[in-house]
């Protein structure tokens, strides 16, 4: 659950190299975090950037499942219960939500974020500026409830995004190039076809 508040505004790398240092320190415990002094929290947490923030954010939501009873119970509660319950904790927004639930407790709920509206938009198949529920709604209906598949598919999304489909696009390496109405006039690389 911790990398749900990490990877806010951070690289999967930054992210990764924080959760080792938490594992290192055996901090991968709520109680553990919660008994870790602040400062010296935030200190494991620097490689993911924005650490101070993410120390108040990942103690928030640690006191708060420990409060109401640690994962075997929270997640036994429903989808909708838990995701509300998550949204009131300070710090966690629906994109957060929807990563710990998919990631951390396996449910069927689609991620967006910034990956997922760039790619899409620029494929046309958005506008872009849809509200995250409405998209979330969208994704979730056109692909059935499929946890498994929604964890690979934003996986995908994101090394998409991140590789070829970037704020400056490598359009003449992208497989997809010939179905996306931004592509970048260029030459398409040699071995594929537009």
């Amino acid at each position: 659950m911790s990398s749900g508040v990490l990877v806010q505004y951070d690289t999967l790398h930054g992210t990764i190299a924080a959760i080792e240092r938490l594992r290192a320190a055996s901090l991968l415990d709520p109680q553990a975090i919660l008994a870790c002094d602040p400062g010296e929290l935030s200190g494991y947490l620097r490689p993911s950037g924005y650490f101070n923030v993410k120390a108040a954010r990942l103690r928030a939501l640690c006191a708060w499942l420990v409060e109401a009873g640690g994962l075997a119970v929270v997640g036994r509660w429903s989808t909708d219960r838990l995701r509300h319950a998550l949204l009131g904790v300070k710090g966690v927004g629906p994109e957060t939500a929807d990563d710990i639930l998919l990631y951390a407790f396996e449910r069927p709920v689609f991620v967006i974020d910034a990956y997922t509206r760039r790619l899409f938009s620029r494929l046309g198949l958005i506008q872009g500026d849809e509200g995250y529920e409405a998209l979330r709604r969208a994704f979730e209906s056109a692909l059935g409830p499929d946890a498994a598949l929604f964890n690979e598919y934003h996986a995908l999304i994101v090394r998409q995004a991140k590789d070829l489909c970037r704020p400056r696009p490598r359009c003449e390496h992208c497989p997809v190039r010939g179905q996306c109405r931004s592509a970048v006039s260029a030459p398409a690389a040699p071995g594929r076809s537009r």
